[in-house]
């Protein structure tokens, strides 16, 4: 086949392309949902009781090839009591400025204390503003839970209240999901 006609095949697909109907979507007027498992803002957990589940490891700042993520880790103490384990996120930043929405941070996560929201609006004007606070991160305290610091209130030993923190989570979500009461959490039974 000669050269030049590589040049009209080109732009006979392109001549193609302009009778189609175009898929124009009115945003921000109209949002389309996103997918379940869309990777969007971060957002730091809590167990049940208020307490953080962040433990300070830092685990999520090595992972992210980005380096969008600082952790400064803290001991608790007998006074105050921000987490369940013997460490803390005294400081937590995201810089959404590098932060590529990757997801290898929840990955590197060993208390599923980090997950990704479907919210994807991060757009600022302001450089400042997108560097993200734990303050901004954390996830409001819900009717039940108490602000920390306090004491673990889920068990007197980190092994109680890691199992029961991880019951109660389970059943306020199937509670939440589909306004019955969870009947495999009650009594042992399933």
């Amino acid at each position: 086949m000669p050269d030049f006609l590589d040049s009209i095949k080109g732009f006979g697909v392109t001549f193609m392309q302009m009778f189609k109907k175009v898929d124009t979507v009115q945003y921000p007027e109209q949002q389309l949902p996103t997918a379940p498992r869309f990777h969007g803002r971060h957002q730091l957990n809590r167990w049940p009781d208020g307490l953080e589940k962040c433990i300070g490891c830092e685990l999520c700042a090595w992972a992210c090839p980005a380096d969008a993520i600082y952790v400064e880790g803290a001991d608790n103490t007998a006074d105050e009591r921000f987490s369940p384990g013997e460490r803390y996120g005294r400081v937590y930043q995201i810089n959404y400025l590098r932060c590529i929405l990757c997801g290898l941070c929840v990955e590197a996560c060993p208390t599923r204390a980090l997950t990704m929201t479907n919210e994807y609006e991060l757009a600022d004007d302001s450089r400042e503003s997108l560097i993200w606070t734990k303050e901004q991160l954390v996830v409001p305290l819900q009717p039940g839970m108490e602000a920390p610091p306090h004491p673990m209130r889920l068990g007197d030993t980190e092994e109680e209240y890691y199992s029961l923190g991880a019951m109660l989570a389970a059943s306020q979500q199937h509670d939440a999901g589909t306004g019955q009461p969870d009947q495999g959490s009650q009594g042992g039974l399933g």
